[in-house]
């Protein structure tokens, strides 16, 4: 999807597992706590109990913790120095000069046809597929991260629910204001605009592209939730319209072509495999990031070639970097799915290891360019959260401007003012060293004590479905 719902993220775990949670006694009104700081269950009553499309889970309780934490964290190191001289910034951008590396290699190793007349470029459109716009509009209902099957059998029974009044003569517009859980289309009656092929996730598309004019979808589920989606209009683009976008596509199918034919020859030589042990060691660390691995652990060989290796410490930190939702998928994939992604890690390392040897190292300017825009990316985030410039009273000390800030960065986040910023690596690296800990006691206070004060309140929305409404919808509905 174009945009991910705002609960979705907040359910996101940026960590699954606690850090350091200790044996010490504690209040059972404490949730986490970072050194001196302490999130307690008055705060986390105050910042969900109004938000009533939160379910009452202690998943949910568990990620907004995690929030916290690296929010204060990342609070009182922007305060402490604004240039975050206490993180390893290049760790950060080391992604990113790979792949410039990778694209220096390809354009002095590789060599690709760019030369295209329109005349060409004509012909090719009309062998393919007409470039195809679609208008569409979804009801998107997400089930918690790590539901049990049962959760996710009660969302899609609810969704199923909805679309069997919309198959009875309920608008689907009404239908989205009342029930989506996509903060960028409900309001809108879920309203998706034109989009394209590739403008969407793969089960998304092939939903939406199968269906005629009018019909509404049976349950999708992708990454992002369980979606009902009817199409509004198909368009084909004249050739003169797409024709730029067009040559674009054609070349980079090319490059494409050229780089994998180039890789091919690589892998060839190299003997490129995956280790044994290597797919349970990817799904562990991909459910569990925060692990400290041993020197040993972290040199273990994952993916191996004639003159290298792809180490277990390497891909904790890309699962530590990039988003969630990467971690969510290695998670959950088969193992075919997971050879492939160690071998394409393998690849890649496979072409940074050859630019180097091709002495096509980056400049130094340039890492201390990437650097820079990581710090600039890092106080922009601080400020749109609103951690930038605390407001201290005089005399107040720094632990109390802090958690009066984080507390009012999550309300925003849960109200919608504000998206919810993961943090990655850098909440990764600001971790390492600090006492931190979530309790048990204080996740099962925090629902308690939500649920009580919800109880008097009348049914939100989804509950007001009726029970009796048809389980089994006819396939279509105009």
């Amino acid at each position: 999807m174009t945009s991910r719902a705002r609960i979705a993220l907040l359910l996101t775990p940026l960590c699954l597992a606690a850090l350091g949670c200790g044996e010490e006694e504690v209040s059972s009104n404490v949730v986490a706590r970072v050194d001196d700081y302490e999130l307690t269950v008055d705060d986390v009553v105050d910042l969900v109990v109004d938000e009533e499309q939160i379910p009452v889970e202690a998943t949910m309780v568990e990620s907004l913790a995690e929030l916290w934490i690296d929010y204060v964290l990342l609070a009182e190191a922007t305060a402490e120095d604004s240039t975050y001289g206490q993180l390893e910034l290049e760790a950060m951008v080391r992604q990113r000069i790979d792949q410039e590396m990778i694209l220096q290699l390809r354009d002095s190793v590789i060599q690709v046809d760019t030369s295209l007349t329109d005349d060409e470029l004509r012909d090719l459109y009309a062998a393919d597929s007409p470039a195809v716009q679609v208008h569409a509009r979804h009801i998107m209902m997400t089930p918690p991260i790590e539901a049990t099957q049962a959760q996710r059998d009660s969302v899609r029974a609810a969704l199923e629910q909805v679309r069997a009044r919309i198959v009875g003569g309920a608008r689907f517009e009404d239908m989205a204001q009342q029930f989506s859980q996509d903060p960028g289309s409900a309001q809108s009656g879920g309203d998706l605009g034109f989009f394209a092929r590739g403008d969407m996730v793969q089960p998304f598309e092939d939903a939406v592209m199968a269906l005629e004019t009018g019909e509404v979808s049976g349950v999708v589920e992708t990454p992002m939730g369980l979606h009902l989606i009817r199409l509004e209009e198909r368009r084909v683009q004249d050739f003169d319209e797409v024709a730029p976008q067009f040559r674009a596509s054609v070349l980079q199918q090319r490059i494409n072509a050229a780089e994998s034919t180039f890789v091919a020859g690589l892998e060839g030589t190299s003997g490129v495999q995956v280790e044994e042990g290597a797919l349970e060691v990817t799904r562990e660390l991909a459910r569990n990031p925060t692990t400290t691995l041993s020197g040993r652990a972290a040199r273990r060989a994952l993916v191996s070639w004639d003159g290298g290796e792809y180490s277990a410490g390497e891909l904790l930190e890309l699962l530590r970097f990039e988003q969630p939702s990467l971690r969510e998928s290695v998670a959950g994939a088969t193992d075919v799915e997971l050879d492939d992604f160690l071998r394409d890690l393998g690849r890649r390392d496979l072409l940074v290891t050859e630019a180097r040897t091709s002495g096509l190292e980056p400049e130094p300017a340039l890492v201390d360019s990437l650097t820079r825009e990581v710090q600039g990316q890092l106080l922009a985030a601080t400020s749109a959260l609103g951690l930038s410039d605390l407001d201290r009273a005089p005399g107040e000390d720094l632990e109390a401007a802090v958690q009066r800030a984080v507390v009012a960065a999550l309300a925003d986040n849960l109200s919608g003012a504000t998206r919810i910023i993961p943090l990655g690596l850098v909440g990764f690296q600001l971790r390492e060293g600090r006492s931190i800990s979530i309790y048990p006691a204080g996740v099962g206070q925090s629902l308690l004590s939500i649920s009580q004060i919800r109880a008097g309140r009348s049914p939100s929305p989804i509950e007001q479905i009726p029970n009796d409404t048809p389980g089994e919808a006819a396939d279509t509905a105009r």
